[in-house]
Formats: structure tokens, C-alpha cells, sequence
């Protein structure tokens, strides 16, 4: 989004208001002592807020509803880790800013190259791709870095055009992003690692700059872009690899692994991390899912260890064992058409250039 700087005032007042709103009701909450307060009661408690504080009429009205679901759903979150026997403290107020609106069902709209918002008027945005559906919802979202983004919540009915007939396993690592039972082994990008010296260079910029200066507010802006760089760089490579697989196989075999465990070796942490296992594993989840393929996750014990199929790369050899694994799982046989022994070695420039292992796409 584009807002100007007139509107731009406006959406931080917003923020601003929406996360005076959030820490007045977590407070309400914490003085309740014996009285349990429901999600109702702090939805009614906004009508008489507005009375205390005017200003809150400024924002619409839904999305000062949708601050109260926010916090109930924190709330939820916290009780479900307590439960699975998680050790918790008390759910935190809102710092110096909020990041979020929430445009619930209402409230909005979009026409051509606008995006109309109730009580906040109309902002020039850039559609990154045609929405497709009925938009539900539209949640408003201010970065660290200043950018603006409006994200569609939208109701679609799924693809369920993938039929290919085809499965194959994969195996993530370190070396390789990944390696899969066809032959391939895709290179691990590491993009946090190659812009490390630089980020380590605006947190030293960053820490002699005078506290509240404009040059310190500068240093933090540019710091926060460098991160959201490497984001976007890894979030394009997972996409792009991701929507390969879901396109060109109806199943898709992964290990189970248990990630925050791993993530707790330290010498492992950063680059698993870097990888970003978890984003990618969810990204093939959803995407088949909403095009009628399958990803199962099978045990990974010993994956890496059963050369059944000869003397191949170690972790060739572990996705052809998780394929044949899923397939199990599925009463489907498994018999390789044909063995590998040198798997083909695809750059992470080329799925970022061409959007798949292929160069020509």
C-alpha cells in the first residue's frame, strides 16, 4: 500500500488507538481478580471505553471488535501450551506500537488500483496477483521497516487440479535444502548467512547512534529493511519450490521431524533456521491440500541409515526411503524406475529465476 501522508497519520492513529485499546482490556482482565470476565463482557466494555476515551470512535467499529478477538485468541494460545504442560507466564501488554487492523467482513473495498477503508479513506496499493474468491476480510499491516501491505483473507473453492499420478519423497538437510527421490538435490540458499555481515554492520551503526535521534530512528529503518530483504528472498525461494512439487506430484512424502526440537543444538540452530524447514513443510501442506494432492509425513528414524538400493548419496538415499515409506502408508508399492547415483544439483538462482528446478521452468 501507498497511503499518503495525510492517511498515513491516520492508519498510525489507528494503531495507536487499537493498542491503547488492547492493554486497557488485558488490564480489566488482570483486576477482575475473582470475577471471571468473558470475551462478551470485554466486547460490551468498548461501548462504555468510548465514552472514556472519544477518540476510539475515530477507528471502525469492527476493528476495535476484532482487537478484543485478538486478545482472546492470545489468551486461548497461552491455555492451550499450559495444558500440553508448557511453563507460562501472564499474557504481555503491547509495546510502543501495534502492527495490525483487522477489516472483519466489512468495512472495505477495492476498486482498480484502490483501497477504500471505512473511516480512513482511499490508498493507492499494487496487487501482486488477481484475487481470486470472495474476500472475507482484509487485515492492514505496518513493518518494522515502514511499508505498508494489505493482506485478502479470501473464501475459494479448492484447485483439485493436480493429478499427475506421481509421488515422491523428499529429505531436508543442511547441505542441500533438499534432496527428492527423482534424482534432484536442491542447494541450500542460506540467505541470512550471506547478508550477515551486513546486518551485523547496522547493528553496530545502530548501537552509537543517540537514543530517540532521527539518525537512530534512520539506522533502525534501514536495519529492519535488510531483515525484511532476507525474508522476502527466502519466502520467494519456498513458494517457488514448494508450488513445483504440489504442481507435479499428487503425493508428497516428507519426514515428521520434530524442528524445535533440533532447533535446540546450537551448533544446528542457525542453519536450520535459515533454512526454514517449518515454512516450507507448511507451505506444501496448504498448497496440496487446496490442490487435492497428499502430504504424508512418515517416521524419520533411520531414514539415512537403510541402503537398500545400493551405495547412493546419503540423502538420496533417505528420500527414496521416505518415499517408500509413505507409499506403505498409503497399500501402494514402491519400486524406483530407476536409480540415481548421481543426483542432479539444481541452484537455488535457478528456482528463484525460473520458478522451478528447471531453466526453462
Amino acid at each position: 500500500m501507498y497511503p499518503s501522508r495525510k492517511t498515513e497519520e491516520i492508519l498510525l492513529r489507528h494503531l495507536d488507538l487499537c493498542r491503547w485499546l488492547y492493554n486497557r482490556l488485558l488490564e480489566e482482565l488482570n483486576k477482575a481478580e475473582g470475577r471471571k470476565l468473558s470475551q462478551k463482557d470485554t466486547q460490551a466494555l468498548i461501548v462504555k471505553l468510548k465514552k472514556e476515551k472519544p477518540e476510539l470512535k475515530q477507528v471502525y467499529s469492527k476493528v476495535l471488535q476484532m482487537v478484543n478477538y485478538q486478545l482472546w485468541s492470545n489468551i486461548r494460545a497461552l491455555s492451550a501450551l499450559k495444558k500440553n504442560g508448557r511453563k507460562i507466564g501472564k499474557l504481555r501488554y503491547k509495546g510502543n506500537w501495534f502492527k495490525t487492523l483487522n477489516y472483519n467482513q466489512s468495512g472495505f473495498r477495492l476498486e482498480e488500483k484502490k483501497l477504500y477503508l471505512s473511516k480512513v479513506g482511499a490508498i493507492n496499493i499494487k496487487l501482486h496477483r488477481p484475487i481470486k474468491g470472495q474476500v472475507k476480510g482484509v487485515l492492514i499491516k505496518r513493518e518494522s521497516s515502514g511499508k505498508w501491505f494489505a493482506i485478502f483473507q479470501v473464501e475459494n473453492s479448492k484447485d483439485n487440479t493436480t493429478a499427475t499420478g506421481k509421488a515422491i519423497g523428499l529429505d531436508v538437510g543442511i547441505k542441500y535444502f533438499l534432496s527428492d527421490s527423482d534424482g534432484r538435490q536442491i542447494e541450500n540458499p542460506k540467505f541470512y548467512k550471506r547478508s550477515l555481515a551486513r546486518i551485523r554492520k547496522l547493528h553496530r551503526t545502530l548501537s552509537r547512534k543517540k537514543k530517540g535521534s532521527k539518525n537512530r530512528a534512520k539506522a533502525r529503518v534501514k536495519l529492519a529493511r535488510a531483515y525484511e530483504k532476507v525474508v522476502n528472498q527466502r519466502d520467494d525461494f519456498l513458494h517457488k519450490l514448494s508450488r513445483f512439487y504440489v504442481n507435479n506430484y499428487d503425493v508428497i512424502c516428507v519426514e515428521d521431524l520434530n524442528i524445535k526440537g533440533m532447533v535446540r543444538n546450537h551448533s544446528l540452530a542457525q542453519k536450520i533456521l535459515d533454512a526454514s524447514w517449518s515454512k516450507f513443510l507448511q507451505m506444501l501442506s496448504y498448497k496440496a491440500e487446496n490442490a487435492g494432492g497428499t502430504l504424508l509425513k512418515v517416521n524419520p528414524r533411520g531414514t539415512s541409515l537403510e541402503y537398500k538400493y545400493g551405495e547412493l548419496d546419503r540423502d538420496y538415499n533417505a528420500s527414496l526411503n521416505i518415499l517408500e515409506r509413505g507409499l506403505a502408508g498409503l497399500g501402494r508399492p514402491f519400486a524406483p524406475v530407476e536409480i540415481k547415483p548421481l543426483p542432479l544439483v539444481v541452484r537455488a538462482s535457478v528456482i528463484v529465476e525460473a520458478g522451478s528446478p528447471h531453466p526453462s521452468g
